[in-house]
């Protein structure tokens, strides 16, 4: 399992978030993205699914999620 607790997040101008709360949902929020791609991973390969293709789905699945926030998308 991957490590979230040594991110150091910061805001759009470089600025590190200091909030604990903040930082404890997003540690929390990887944490259980983290366990569902690692369930999806492991219930494909006892599928028979190619493990590379798994990767790469899940990979471009992360690629294409949208900013409901970017300017302009109001």
């Amino acid at each position: 399992m991957a490590s979230f607790e040594q991110i150091k997040w910061r805001d759009p101008n470089g600025q590190i978030i200091a909030c604990v709360e903040k930082i404890k949902l997003m540690r929390e929020n990887l944490e259980e993205l983290q366990q569902m791609a690692q369930d999806c991973l492991e219930d494909a390969l006892l599928m028979g699914c190619d493990e590379q293709q798994v990767r790469e789905v899940l990979t471009q699945l992360i690629a294409s999620l949208d900013n409901p926030y970017a300017d302009g998308d109001k």
